[in-house]
């Protein structure tokens, strides 16, 4: 027989080459952390939990404490206090730094996440430690009923903890995910970051058609996904403002604004298209409009409340 072809040479090493590259995990994940250094929280990032310091939480004289930081899931806490009008202490968290894996933090939320907070006129009376994002927002629109943020009508009630569920569960993570191949993983780490990129941000714009479906009419939370009779949605559930359009709105605005954007790349709102997405445009236009989402979302941002310095000044 002859000497295999030039066709049939490249073929053979291009498949050698596909079989190097075959990725074999080893034998336990720790032997994979390494990979993870250059990243923006390698210093920080670990895989136990509970304080890696003492320290006590500071605390003002307002009944309710809120440890947070101006991110997305800080902003949905700071929104919904705003709408409540409520008196409460704000203390920004600088979670570059590890503040949240302080024992004061550690004994308000296990998971040493942002936001936390602790009621100091809990149920009974007494202190409660408050964690996670929806779930401090849940507690505060039971607490105050009568602001409605929550409906009281059973249907209107389950779709709005439909969404809330949505948003904690799909849109925030998916959103994270993607921001973190976008602009916090190792610039070296190419292949890894073009990978996460389109998988997470396919996930970012299925989310965005969620809610531009929804918003332009389409389903009526009764098991029908074509348009419904009454059009076009002006809020998420009801046709009324609740903490649903609070919560979800906030990784919108993170990806509209400059959250994921760097020298050397295309925005982040023009990368994923998010001017396609015209309802959900609309819909975020006017929730931005309101002043208490306006300061909700300056929460601990470089301080506490920062339009109080600014009329100090």
């Amino acid at each position: 027989r002859g000497l295999p072809g030039a066709c049939h040479i490249a073929a053979m090493a291009e498949e050698a080459g596909a079989e190097q590259k075959k990725w074999v995990p080893p034998p336990v994940i720790e032997d994979l952390f390494k990979a993870t250094q250059g990243n923006q929280f390698a210093s920080i990032n670990r895989p136990t939990a509970g304080p890696r310091s003492e320290e006590a939480l500071p605390a003002g004289d307002a009944p309710f404490q809120l440890y947070s930081l101006a991110t997305p899931n800080g902003w949905k806490v700071g929104i919904l206090l705003e709408e409540l009008g409520i008196p409460y202490d704000a203390h920004v968290v600088n979670i570059g730094k590890g503040e949240q894996f302080t024992s004061g933090f550690v004994g308000a939320s296990p998971n040493s996440k942002i936001p936390a907070a602790i009621d100091r006129e809990g149920p009974g009376g007494e202190p409660i430690a408050l964690m996670e994002s929806a779930a401090i927002m849940l507690y505060l629109c039971e607490k105050y009923p009568e602001k409605g943020f929550l409906p009281s009508d059973p249907r209107l009630r389950s779709q709005c903890m439909q969404w809330l569920f949505w948003q904690v569960g799909g849109q925030g993570p998916m959103t994270g995910n993607f921001g973190h191949f976008m602009v916090y993983a190792p610039a070296d780490q190419v292949d890894a970051r073009n990978y996460g990129v389109a998988r997470y941000g396919m996930e970012v714009q299925r989310h965005l058609d969620v809610l531009e479906r929804h918003l332009s009419g389409q389903g009526d939370f009764c098991g029908n996904s074509g348009p419904r009779k009454e059009g076009p949605r002006s809020y998420l559930v009801g046709d009324t403002y609740t903490v649903a359009d609070m919560a979800c709105v906030c990784w919108v605005l993170l990806l509209r604004k400059t959250g994921y954007d760097r020298p050397g790349q295309p925005r982040a709102c023009e990368f994923l298209g998010l001017d396609k997405y015209t309802h959900v445009k609309k819909w975020v236009d006017q929730l931005e409009a309101r002043e208490e989402v306006q300061r909700g979302i300056r929460v601990c941002a470089g301080s506490p409340k920062p339009w109080l310095d600014e009329k100090k000044e």
